[in-house]
């Protein structure tokens, strides 16, 4: 071959090479290997859209279902592709991906910091709410260590109304007392307050100096030690699929060990009834037992369902003669725990008889991750053997994730 052609050949292949490793759209198959109904998010490395697209990094693009509709999808900040697939037994779920600006699309998780409510952090999707406590509460003296349960009957997104609502009535609320119209006070308390249900659900978990829902704490040996409020976050995730916010807490001692500080990193997904919690310890010297599980109330002490891998609970609310239903929290181990037990305190205090946690030993310097969740009696699971049966599907779940193919 001549050198003319040797250069036409050489520019022709260069022309031809990228354009042949660049697709139009982008198929995703989603398989379910099980034989159960299975709806969740499914992730897909990001970077390999882009790449398959031949668009660049951050550029939008459009997924679309086997019905050609547009469909939701998230990027995340550790650069996953979010997908909500729903997919029966035994089949597979098919969605295309292409370039272009996608249509609006609806959110369905989200969370935020509330300084104006002593700095909590609060977060939903539609099926519960969840809040941990901030530096401003701590500053008050008022001990509330774990996480906070919402319940909600509704898809829709709703925290930051019920907020809004309380808080904006708390000054009218106030002059009416001092004015000596106590029962207008009263009406008006009751008819703004996030802690009755207006007809979406409500505030009627107690938290305290406890785990409440699903908060790890380290053990020096018989007692567990609970860090206070969180000290600093970042919100990493808000939606439209997945919520997620780092959480960091002050220094304290366990043990020899006397500059220990706990990290979080909490996720929440559309659809639901578990958050993804990985959490992990800077300070350690030497591996400790760990616990995480629900806050066991006085008031019912045997409603609690135990498996090698979780624990369980029907919590009777804040006034069980008068709510007369029932929280269901619990938490899942897809790791793996030592054992699962009850802890109760030789004596209650303030309503709480003690938890049911989960136990694993915890080595320096790694990252722990479990699941913590919670349902309502009045919203989507109506009876404690539910409860058990939606917490074994999630754990299977968890363990075989749905199978997705990229080409």
């Amino acid at each position: 071959m001549n050198k003319s052609k040797s250069i036409y050949a050489l520019a022709l292949g260069l022309m031809l090479a990228p354009v042949s490793a660049v697709a139009d759209n982008v198929a995703v198959t989603v398989r379910n290997s099980d034989n159960v109904q299975r709806q969740e998010l499914v992730e897909i490395p990001v970077n390999d859209v882009y790449a398959k697209l031949g668009i660049g990094e951050g550029k939008p693009f459009i997924v679309k279902n086997a019905l050609g509709q547009q469909v939701a999808y998230q990027v995340t900040y550790d650069g996953k592709l979010l997908v909500d697939a729903s997919v029966r037994p035994g089949g597979t779920a098919e969605f295309t991906i292409m370039p272009g600006t996608p249509k609006p699309m609806k959110t369905f998780v989200c969370g935020k910091q509330y300084p104006e409510r002593v700095d909590d952090i609060a977060w939903e999707n539609d099926r519960t709410a969840y809040r941990v406590y901030g530096p401003a509460l701590q500053r008050t003296g008022e001990k509330a260590y774990g996480i906070d349960v919402w319940v909600k009957n509704t898809p829709d997104l709703e925290v930051e109304k019920r907020y809004n609502t309380e808080l904006s009535n708390h000054p009218k609320i106030e002059e009416l007392k001092k004015a000596g119209k106590t029962e207008e006070a009263i009406e008006m308390e009751q008819e703004t307050t996030y802690h009755f249900d207006h007809g979406y659900g409500l505030d009627c978990y107690k938290v305290g100096p406890t785990l409440g829902c699903g908060a790890p704490a380290l053990m020096n040996g018989a007692d567990m030690v609970l860090p206070y409020c969180y000290a600093t976050y970042k919100i990493l995730d808000n939606g439209p699929l997945r919520f997620t916010v780092q959480l960091d807490y002050n220094p304290f001692s366990v043990g020899g060990d006397n500059n220990v500080v706990e990290h979080r990193i909490i996720s929440c997904d559309k659809g639901s009834n578990f958050n993804k919690m990985t959490v992990w310890y800077d300070g350690l010297t030497q591996p400790r037992d760990m616990v995480a599980g629900v806050v066991i109330h006085s008031e019912d002490t045997k409603s609690l369902a135990f498996g090698e891998n979780y624990v369980l609970y029907a919590d009777p609310t804040d006034n069980p003669t008068k709510q007369n239903f029932q929280i269901y929290v619990g938490v899942l181990f897809p790791n793996g725990v030592k054992a699962t037990k009850s802890m109760m305190y030789d004596a209650p205090s303030n309503g709480n008889a003690g938890h049911g946690v989960g136990v694993i030993t915890y080595q320096p310097g790694e990252k722990y991750t479990y699941y913590f969740g919670s349902a309502w009696s009045k919203n989507d699971v109506r009876t404690m053997n539910e409860w058990v049966l939606r917490a074994e599907e999630s754990l299977k779940a968890l363990q075989t994730p749905l199978q997705v193919t990229v080409k």
